[in-house]
């Protein structure tokens, strides 16, 4: 229970103490108060005796709100009271929405109770059943999840501590929380840093400390205490980035490709640089503007440091280097180094307790024991934290035992402490453990769950990627090299050296279980077709080159003039890239084989015949690029398979019936050349890539995919597409780019996106019941030579508008038309008013321009644009006809956004060549790049002076976001019509308005580097004005609008449109 005054709404408490009076009140609750108040916090504290309901005041509940920290004293009868089950739900609800921190202390009472509503609370929710109080539900939710969380048990009795010691570490928690809260509350479980973290921010905030060390011994928290210093200060950074794993992400993809993510992830572009060093000026200089705080974790190079250009940062940029060579930190520059201690034994004690009780201390008949375990891990997290997860729950005795098998290590070290952990595992669980040490770790959880399922019935639960300490991977593979003596005697092999060895002089027996072998390590060598024979129980085999290598340049593993290799039947991962043989053996039985990859590989099909019908364990194929594959077998048997991919395949012209797989997925045709059909597939697939195929049309039988939403035929060699396609009532994405295809397509009424460029369709007539609610229509660089929107005066709808034909309405859906480098098109008739993008770019034949009459404009789009760049035949009244739509479009943004509309365009963009400025439109002109003018009472954009003399400037920045862009070439003069909303400002009794325009340009090359920076000559300007009514009360004062022309030429350079600015 707590209560509240009414001066004490307003305030911001630090702590709010729950607990139920009558228990507590007088003892512990009092005790704990004052040690809270006397360390100077601010507690909401209950004054209070009175049971108050079911419900909770505002009053009461503006204090939980306000609260940073809550703790909650659970004592025998705390459920019992409706008011403190009210305030630990309204408290468990701040915890959610507002990151609030809640202890909870059980007094008296067992954690395990409170999460499963036992003992005497049981009895307390039957009572509050009985009264069918609706909120019982809510309460008995909220109550279980704080039994879940970690907190402080005080049993009580003879065996415990002192109730006085208690509350001295709950007060040192609780203030230790509150000073962390400000930065992060996503560290609950980190305990004894703080002393550490404020070191490193000592040094952090010292000027002369840019590169900052930290070292230490495995396992003792050099990437957690990083890991919290870096969320606590990168908001006050440009960029910032935790570089994770580095030196695991070098022998994986190289320091190259390392370098390139880290500076493009820096510079927010993507970066390429092929040099030792960064030799281009102008990325240095892009780095040099940049204020950044890095963390490198596991680095053991101390030349990588320069390598990945740190030393080009911004002033005030600081670098966290993570290591455990002190030596690697000097020699790569840090400029203070800070070892990461050991943890004292109280905080030990504290995050074993976490593990080991799922609380903050342990349970009073097991703290001798528990401080034994402490002393062995020696201030280690991880020793800690092992040892913790394996006595979770483990009765008294088995923890006697544990304790028994350490002392026969006299001081053990951190490893015999692991390897203890590791011995108490059955066998299935150490192998689990040894698969994910050597082959499994850094693997994404969807490559690999499939496989743990299949061999030890086990799920990857958990996060995406499967880590393991690199301290647990080392002890995993020294038990391995232990275990036998000799390299065919090993279970597991990784080292390219042993792997080499084995194969070479053929040392494989039963002993082998699996084999990971980075093929770029190795010299060629020549296969024995008995290589396998004796490893009955091989069930891994990956056989790859690093991603850095990009394609397999060299198969290192070659046929010794056989064609085949024969492989055991217990295999249930194959990953060969550049798999050297035809076929797989016919000796072969797949029936235990759940992933098989043999991208790069030179096989013409998978094997002999239709014979293998066992696959009911395979759930992944990927044959990627496999150039020499002509065939897929027969897949009746693979019910379970989940991804077929067959990309690449050039010489693929065959495959199997699919549509029994009803587990498929994903299925990848893309650049089958030679595929002429579409396949048979299941009818549940939603997208299907059949680009780059040599599919010649889309078939009646397409109506068979009744849930397909995108399918993607471009560069295919489709000509014709069945009127079946009309019956898919879920497609809203056609892509036939690059096809033959002549005619426009009959399309479904559901199609939204429709790509028809680089096609030979000449003449396209569009009407509302042909295209439904087409929004996106592109045909640049096809042979179009007429477009024309018919309306369909038949079935017109009830449309709740004013004023507003709805046959016009019914081209309301149809927002981007792309028309560019069509040579041929000559005429664009009778265009729907409320385009949000029209490219017609490079158009030169082009010559009529209409729009369907104009009403009302519909808002949506984020940017408006309208390009006719180089279409130098437009005919006059296409220009005039542009212009009006570009004004009328203006015009209803503006009138929109007097209201602030934001679901309404923030800006409009047009271009036409010419070098005219519309006096009927543009009343004010001027030759060259200003203007000044005089404006009726109120508003003006740029610059303003007032009849009092006062001055005030505004300034307007549009930069393009795509309408011109970098390939567009124009040639000769051309008008711009341009606006934003930020051009629409309030009446201050203005009385002159003076504009001045730029237009630049810049672009970079590959390597990110600066390379033409143009100033646009702007020959002449325009200013028109709308004056709109602010959308307001009788007295709103009234609000103007400036819409800006200006005519300019780029002296014959190409202009890369990266930046237009308009001031």
């Amino acid at each position: 229970m707590a209560s509240s005054s009414p001066s004490s709404r307003q305030t911001k408490h630090q702590v709010f103490l729950s607990f139920r009076g009558e228990d507590t009140r007088l003892n512990f609750t009092s005790h704990l108060l004052k040690a809270l108040k006397d360390t100077g916090l601010n507690v909401f504290f209950d004054e209070e005796t009175l049971e108050r309901g079911e419900q909770i005041s505002p009053a009461l509940s503006n204090a939980i709100m306000a609260s940073n920290l809550s703790i909650i004293i659970l004592s025998k009868d705390y459920a019992s009271s409706k008011s403190c089950l009210a305030e630990i739900s309204c408290i468990m609800d701040c915890k959610h929405t507002r990151r609030q921190i809640v202890l909870p202390i059980f007094y008296h009472v067992d954690p395990f109770d409170v999460r499963n509503l036992g003992g005497s609370f049981k009895t307390s929710f039957s009572d509050h059943e009985s009264k069918s109080l609706d909120q019982v539900r809510r309460w008995k939710k909220a109550f279980a999840d704080v039994g879940k969380l970690k907190g402080w048990h005080i049993e009580g009795g003879k065996f415990d501590r002192p109730e006085t010691k208690y509350i001295k570490d709950i007060v040192e928690y609780v203030t230790k929380k509150l000073m962390n809260n400000k930065s992060s509350t996503a560290f609950e479980e980190l305990v004894g840093i703080d002393y550490q973290k404020k070191t490193i921010l000592k040094l952090i905030n010292q000027k002369d400390s840019r590169v900052i060390g930290l070292w230490g011994m495995a396992g003792i928290g050099k990437t957690t205490l990083a890991n919290v210093v870096y969320h606590e200060i990168c908001s006050k950074y440009k960029s910032c980035w935790f570089l994770q794993n580095v030196r695991e992400k070098i022998r994986q993809q190289g320091m190259e490709s390392l370098r390139n993510n880290f500076v493009s992830k820096i510079l927010n572009q993507q970066i390429d640089i092929l040099t030792p060093s960064i030799g281009s000026a102008f990325i240095r200089e892009r780095l040099n503007n940049k204020k950044v705080i890095v963390v490198v974790d596991d680095v053991d190079d101390p030349d990588l440091i320069d390598y990945l250009g740190v030393k080009h940062f911004g002033d005030g940029s600081k670098i966290i280097l993570i290591s455990r060579d002190r030596q690697v930190l000097k020699n790569g520059g840090a400029d203070k180094i800070h070892k990461v201690n050991r943890l004292n034994e109280k905080s030990s004690l504290q995050l074993f307790s976490t593990f080991a009780f799922k609380q903050l201390n342990p349970t009073a008949n097991f703290r001798d024991l528990s401080n034994q375990f402490v002393r062995y891990a020696q201030g280690n997290p991880l020793a800690l934290k092992v040892l913790g997860c394996k006595l979770y729950t483990k009765s008294r005795k088995e923890w006697e035992s544990e304790v028994d098998r350490l002392k026969e290590y006299g001081q053990p070290k951190i490893s015999q402490i692991l390897k203890s952990s590791f011995d108490e595992l059955d066998e299935l669980e150490k192998n689990l453990f040894l698969d994910i040490a050597c082959f499994f770790k850094g693997k994404y959880k969807e490559e690999v769950e499939d496989i743990l399922c299949s061999l030890y019935n086990a799920c990857a639960a958990g996060p995406l990627i499967i880590s393991m300490h690199d301290i647990l991977e080392e002890m995993g593979k020294d038990i391995i090299r232990q275990e036998a003596i000799g390299i065919g005697n090993c279970s597991r092999l990784w080292s390219p050296n042993n792997v080499h060895q084995m194969l070479r002089y053929n040392k494989g027996n039963e002993a082998i279980k699996g084999i990971k072998l980075d093929m770029s390590q190795i010299d060629n060598l020549k296969l024995s077709p008995t290589v396998f024979e004796n490893m009955l129980n091989l069930r891994f085999i990956h056989f790859y080159f690093p991603r850095k290598f990009g394609e397999c340049w060299n198969n290192k593993l070659l046929a010794d003039q056989v064609d085949i290799v024969s492989l055991p039947d217990e295999l249930r991962y194959l990953c060969w890239e550049c798999y050297p043989f035809k076929s797989l053996s016919s000796s072969f039985n797949p029936k235990n084989l759940v992933v098989l990859k043999l991208p790069h590989g030179d096989m013409e099909q998978l094997w002999n015949g239709d014979n293998h019908q066992d696959l009911v364990s395979l759930k992944e194929i990927d044959l990627f690029d496999c150039k020499n594959l002509r065939k897929i077998p027969s897949l009746l048997g693979a019910i379970n398979l989940k991804s077929l991919c067959c990309r690449g395949c050039e010489s693929l012209v065959e495959l199997p019936c699919l549509t029994h797989l009803a587990s498929l997925k994903s299925f990848d045709l893309h650049g089958c050349h030679n595929l002429k059909k579409i396949p048979e597939i299941p009818s549940h697939f939603h997208y299907l890539d059949l680009e780059g195929t040599g599919i010649e049309e889309v078939p009646d039988s397409i109506e068979h995919l009744i849930w397909l939403r995108q399918l993607r035929l471009s560069n295919s060699r489709v000509k014709n597409v069945s009127n079946n396609i009309l019956k898919l009532e879920s497609l809203n994405d056609l892509d036939l780019s690059h096809c033959p295809i002549s005619k426009f397509p009959e399309i479904p009424k559901s199609l939204r996106r429709l790509n028809l460029s680089k096609t030979q369709i000449e003449q396209v007539s569009l009407s509302f019941d042909y295209i439904g609610i087409l929004a996106d229509l592109d045909m640049s660089g096809s042979s179009i030579q007429k477009l024309q929107c018919y309306i369909s005066l038949s079935g017109s709808r009830k449309i709740p508008t004013i004023d507003v034909p709805s046959s016009i309405l019914s081209f309301k859906s149809l927002r981007n038309l792309r028309m560019n480098h069509c040579k041929s098109l000559k005429l664009l008739l009778d265009l729907p008013p409320y385009l949000w993008r029209l490219d017609a770019h490079d158009c030169p034949s082009l010559e009529k321009v209409s729009f369907i009459q104009q009403h009302g404009f519909l808002g949506g789009a984020y940017e408006l644009s309208m390009m006719f760049s180089n279409c130098s035949n437009l005919n006059q009244d296409s220009i005039d006809s542009i212009e009006a739509n570009a004004m009328f479009k203006i015009g209803s943004i503006a009138e929109k956004w007097r209201g602030q509309n934001i679901f309404f365009p923030r800006a409009s963009v047009c271009c036409f060549p010419g070098t005219e400025i519309s006096a009927n439109k543009f009343e004010s002109q001027k030759v060259y790049s200003s203007l000044t003018l005089k404006i009726a009472p109120n508003v003006c954009v740029s610059s303003c002076s007032d009849g009092g003399g006062g001055y005030e400037k505004f300034k307007s920045v549009l930069y393009d976001g795509g309408s011109l862009k970098s390939e567009w070439n124009c040639m000769g003069d051309h008008v711009l019509i341009l606006f934003q909303k930020d051009m629409i400002k309030e009446d201050k009794n203005y009385e002159e308005a003076t504009f001045e325009f730029y237009i630049r340009s810049y672009s970079y090359n590959e390597e990110g580097e600066k390379i033409c920076l143009h100033d646009f000559k702007v020959k002449k300007c325009g200013v028109h004005v709308f004056y709109v009514d602010a959308k307001s009360d009788a007295d709103a004062t009234e609000k103007r609008v400036a819409g800006n022309k200006r005519s300019f030429s780029h002296d014959g350079e190409e202009g890369d449109g990266g930046l237009k600015r308009l001031n």
